[in-house]
């Protein structure tokens, strides 16, 4: 990845209000993989503690079209075309980070695997808590 297609992808994210709300933090920005890390906030969970769902959701929009973003070569605008999530158990933690890798980037079309874990602060452990596909269309 170019350095300057790097700070594209920084500057947008540092642009975006709702990554500011959920004080995202970028962790790792390569081509066709971007992780991101979301802290635990009290409108996040439900009220036996664990990260709703929809929560969850939006991190692997979010971070499914980033990595979709990496893998092109030139600034470009992607959508979500479809989006799969399995829930694998209750996410129960400190912070929600996302995995996202293109595993088929097409010139139209990719498709992203986006992996989420909750971190425990703690024990400095990551549980893996749902996996998903996700399809991106680049329009621009």
């Amino acid at each position: 990845m170019t350095p300057e297609k790097r700070q594209l992808i920084t500057d947008s994210f540092a642009r975006s209000e709702i990554l500011k709300f959920y004080k995202a933090e970028l962790l790792e920005v390569e081509t066709d993989f971007v992780s991101i890390k979301i802290p635990k906030m009290e409108l996040m969970t439900r009220k036996a503690g664990m990260f709703n769902g929809a929560m969850i959701a939006s991190l692997v929009d979010v971070s499914s079209g980033y990595a979709a973003v990496s893998h092109y070569e030139k600034d470009c605008y992607v959508v979500t075309v479809e989006l799969k999530v399995n829930y694998l158990r209750p996410a129960i933690g400190d912070a929600l980070v996302s995995k996202s890798y293109v595993i088929k980037g097409g010139s139209k079309i990719s498709v992203i695997r986006t992996e989420i874990y909750v971190m425990d602060d703690e024990e400095g452990s990551e549980t893996h808590v749902a996996t998903s596909l996700v399809t991106m269309m680049k329009i621009k």
